[in-house]
């Protein structure tokens, strides 16, 4: 029998008329059109925690351009159009108690860092203008969010340093519950409910990211702290690695009543593309989180949605969108689902900019209106010491800690207030 030889000349030919059609699928050319005009911020990425697993955070033992590893890294970058990204200051649970601010702060650490060895790709930023400054220059805007409560050690000037440091969004909680906020687990009755949602510590924390002007994160906790938040915020909320719970009945989404009260507040959910949170099994596509798009925007608009890939910080992913390289697809395939460019260029990153600037917008306000008063300055009341007691921690600063302590803030300035009334009777 005989074998046909094809000419080298013609193979090449072939190929590269293969790769020109590919390149004039049309949804395809107007994805990256849009994603050249708008960037692409991404709400949740865990490259740095994957720089202390495999490297314990030495970055001279590591190089981004050819790191293989990882989901992530500069060439997916820069195929994958990211215009910014919310880098993951993550440390797991079992520090709680123990060293999780140290590991915390490391983990920011890595962050900047990161942005010092490659000034070329990523420049640091902390506001909705550093992104859209960092996306003229062509580079990649490097943002912080601490996932995890217990990051804090229920410390308000921990939270407040943080801020410092470059920290934007604070994750209420990750997969336990804090001495002042239920996570995500009490809603599969696998914990049980410490808080009833917000202890009175937690909500002083959330007051005190309104001044700040850091993002509250509420992917990881109940229904109930969802709609704590949602009641008592002056600011716009964030998930910041959550999809739709009609889609896939996993806790870690959100329902429905919840999207439609993000809508009502303005606020934003980043899509996760974790199969488990995708199909609710081990196996999933890129349709399959397009339909998570589709779900949200039919309930609570285009003006809710972003992306949150949760890369390098999942162990499955989609068939389609297997790294950080892959995310055009998605977008392609949203136009071929009929979106609007305006609809693309919103979950793109207008949506999580509108959600920034409003955010900045009230800590300005706050500013303003209280400036010179008491209620302006930042919150120094701590949590009762009852509530964090433990053999980690001390108790220094705290007088007659675990009697006078053990009520609540507020039950403690009423007690003040009484005592000053009194005072004033008798004398």
């Amino acid at each position: 029998m005989l074998t046909k030889v094809i000419p080298a000349s013609c193979l090449a030919l072939w190929i590269s008329s293969c790769a020109i059609a590919l390149a004039q699928d049309p949804n395809m050319t107007r994805a990256l059109q849009l994603m050249s005009e708008t960037p692409l911020i991404d709400g949740h990425n865990d490259l740095p925690w994957q720089l202390r697993k495999q490297f314990n955070n030495e970055l001279n033992k590591v190089d981004l351009h050819t790191l293989s590893t990882t989901h992530t890294n500069i060439p997916k970058i820069k195929q994958g159009r990211l215009g910014a990204q919310f880098w993951s200051a993550y440390v797991p649970c079992d520090t709680q108690y123990k060293d999780a601010v140290r590991q915390t702060l490391e983990q920011i650490d890595v962050v900047h860092r990161m942005c010092q060895k490659y000034p070329e790709t990523f420049m640091f930023a902390t506001s909705s203008q550093e992104i859209k400054h960092a996306f003229s220059m062509n580079k990649t805007a490097s943002l912080i969010g601490v996932e995890g409560g217990h990051s804090l050690d229920s410390s308000l000037g921990t939270l407040r340093t943080m801020y410092h440091l470059g920290v934007r969004y604070l994750t209420i909680t990750h997969s336990c519950n804090t001495p002042w906020a239920d996570n995500w687990l009490v809603d599969t009755g696998s914990e049980p409910s410490q808080h009833n949602g917000l202890s009175p510590f937690g909500k002083q924390l959330i007051v005190e990211m309104n001044r700040l002007g850091m993002l509250i994160d509420l992917a990881h906790v109940t229904e109930k702290v969802m709609n704590q938040v949602l009641d008592m915020s002056k600011a716009p909320v964030i998930f910041s690695h959550s999809s739709a719970y009609s889609v896939c009945p996993h806790k870690r989404n959100v329902p429905d009543d919840v999207l439609v009260r993000v809508n009502q507040t303005k606020g934003i959910v980043m899509v996760n593309f974790y199969n488990d949170y995708v199909t609710c099994s081990r196996t999933a596509t890129l349709s399959d989180v397009a339909d998570h798009f589709d779900h949200i925007k039919k309930v609570g608009g285009a003006g809710i949605i972003g992306f949150g890939g949760d890369y390098d910080g999942v162990t499955r992913l989609p068939v389609g969108l297997e790294d950080v390289s892959k995310v055009p697809n998605l977008v392609a395939e949203l136009l071929r689902r009929g979106w609007t460019d305006e609809e693309v260029k919103a979950a793109l990153g207008n949506n999580l900019l509108r959600v920034m600037e409003e955010v900045e917008r009230v800590r300005k306000k706050k500013k303003r209106e209280n400036h010179g008063t008491m209620t302006g300055m930042p919150d120094d009341v701590p949590i009762p010491y009852d509530e964090v007691k433990n053999p980690c921690r001390t108790s220094v600063g705290y007088p007659d800690a675990g009697a006078i302590h053990s009520l609540s803030t507020v039950a403690l300035l009423l007690a003040l207030a009484l005592q000053a009334c009194i005072s004033s009777a008798v004398y």
